[in-house]
């Protein structure tokens, strides 16, 4: 909107708006716009969800040290969505389809969520939609997104192959091409990709929430990857940076480094008030919302693989609730004390904060050596 009035309509009139046009300023000033969204209405939001007493349910088989957080507020994602939308919307070159689509796997994520937290709510436990109702939800969004992609594909908008690291020419395409000539099987050529998108995006949306259980963690290392997925939206965009790290080049993409600014922003401004002690928690909506928004950036700008590394620590936390489980079944032992991973080391006598500082800098590292990765070709 304000890129719209700013540069397309006072442009001709005032010349020094011409610095609107640049992807670079509508990123820092949406990071701004969102980061002082986030702080300054989180006051009212933190005052509104304990007037309605909707508060945080700990487990019961969680650690002991929690019970302490028991009726903090909770459902604050509303406040980091909101904050990532509206910056978007106001910076954003509205136009470009690729925006949308990140905010539309932000918001439906985010109202998964919703409805989980306010289940949890209604029951007063830490029980909200089962696994399969949540799993289920999410292939739905995921489906349809995968069919916009493959309308766009066939636009010649957006492409199926894969940026691969440390390769400069082996990038796959994610079609069963041999499939494309009938027309009763054109949508099956698109299965691999469908699987490949569910596996990255639903993957990351329940890492981010697998991940948020220590006060700061989860937004902490958002603000990481979301700050690395910003670089990357920007590069995959500029035809010449694009060119010399041999990536897929889209310009399409460049809009999607002010979503990315605003995430970042938001989850920076969010971090103030949930940093330990949290005076508030995101939540299911906060954390499917951010997991799979990162996840539908990734896809978009075809660096699925490189997001590894760049979630590096997330991808840590839900690998160790899947060994954990697995372990559990197959051989009826655990090998962590506790999982996620990050209860394994409270278990261990680690100070909470402690924690939170080692997996941000952890995270940190992987994140520098995801970007380290784009020459290293």
């Amino acid at each position: 909107m304000l890129y719209w009035l700013l540069y397309e309509q006072l442009f001709p009139t005032v010349k020094a708006f011409n610095v609107f046009r640049y992807v670079t300023t509508r990123t820092m000033l949406a990071s701004l716009t969102s980061l002082f969204c986030c702080v300054l209405l989180g006051p009212w939001l933190i005052r509104k969800l304990r007037e309605f007493q909707i508060g945080q349910h700990i487990r019961e088989d969680g650690p002991k040290s929690h019970q302490k957080k028991a009726g903090t507020p909770t459902m604050g994602g509303v406040l980091i969505i909101i904050s990532i939308v509206v910056p978007t919307l106001l910076w954003a070159d509205l136009r470009h389809l690729y925006v949308w689509i990140a905010l539309f796997g932000l918001v439906c994520f985010g109202f998964i969520g919703f409805i989980d937290d306010y289940a949890k709510v209604a029951k007063k436990r830490n029980l909200g939609l089962t696994a399969k109702q949540k799993f289920a939800l999410q292939m739905l969004v995921a489906a349809i997104i995968t069919a916009v992609l493959g309308l766009m594909r066939s636009y010649n908008t957006y492409t199926t192959t894969l940026n691969v690291p440390f390769f400069k020419q082996w990038q796959p395409d994610l079609l069963w091409h041999s499939m494309m000539g009938s027309p009763y099987t054109y949508a099956l050529a698109f299965l691999p990709f469908y699987l490949f998108f569910v596996f990255v995006v639903v993957g990351s949306s329940n890492a981010v929430n697998v991940t948020d259980g220590l006060d700061g963690l989860a937004i902490g290392l958002m603000v990481i990857s979301a700050g690395a997925l910003t670089v990357l939206a920007f590069i995959s965009g500029n035809r010449e940076l694009a060119y010399y790290l041999l990536l897929v080049r889209n310009a399409r993409t460049a809009e999607l480094a002010i979503f990315c600014g605003s995430m970042t922003g938001a989850c920076l401004g969010f971090l103030w008030w949930n940093s330990h002690p949290a005076q508030v928690f995101m939540g299911d909506v906060g954390s499917l919302s951010l997991g799979g928004a990162m996840g539908v950036v990734a896809v978009l700008i075809k660096q699925e693989i490189l997001l590894i590394f760049i979630a590096g620590m997330f991808v840590i936390e839900l690998m160790s609730v899947i060994l954990q489980v697995g372990s559990y079944k197959l051989r009826k032992k655990r090998i962590f004390k506790m999982a996620p991973i990050h209860h394994h080391f409270e278990a261990l006598g680690w100070q909470e904060s402690k924690i939170i500082a080692r997996f941000w800098i952890i995270g940190l590292v992987l994140a520098l050596f995801a970007l380290t990765t784009l020459k290293l070709r």
